[in-house]
């Protein structure tokens, strides 16, 4: 008589355990997002600092230019915590490095699928991409050109 019945059963154990599995599954989700987002301000903040690095360079190549704006998104990325090492990738879209030359600058960095504490990131995610644009001073000395991107008429 003792097991018959189903009085003094407590139910629900099975829903505890989803519970915590749920909460488990979504701090994973969570966390993933904020990394993506992260990851994005991250990318955009070293386009722009690479093109402000070009379009005010005391270089009188592009090349050097573009040199010295790797190396200043490489060092705000890990002011992020990230490299371009890795995960990060450097594209120079469009480098007219005259006065009034127009300068564009990619950055990318690839964000795991998933983050886990221990194991690192697994799988492939999401590409947080950042894109900056701007003009080269009119106004510098050391580069070729006239300037005409000024409104009251053009810098020799």
């Amino acid at each position: 008589m003792r097991c018959r019945g189903d009085a003094g059963q407590i139910a629900g154990a099975e829903a505890v355990l989803f519970g915590v599995l749920l909460f488990a599954i979504g701090s994973l989700i969570i966390a993933n997002a904020w990394g993506v987002l992260d990851a994005r301000a991250a990318s955009t903040a070293a386009a722009r600092e690479a093109v402000r690095t070009i379009v005010e360079s005391r270089r009188t190549t592009a090349e050097a230019a573009v040199a010295d704006a790797r190396a200043v998104a490489d060092e705000t990325l890990r002011g992020y915590g990230r490299s371009l090492g890795g995960r990060g990738r450097f594209v120079p879209e469009r480098v007219d490095f005259r006065r009034c030359g127009e300068v564009t600058i990619r950055v990318e960095y690839d964000v795991p699928l998933i983050v886990l504490p221990i194991a690192g990131g697994r799988g492939r995610g999401f590409t947080a991409v950042g894109r900056h644009t701007e003009i080269v001073d009119p106004y510098r000395s050391g580069v070729p050109g006239t300037a005409t991107c000024n409104v009251g008429g053009t810098v020799p």
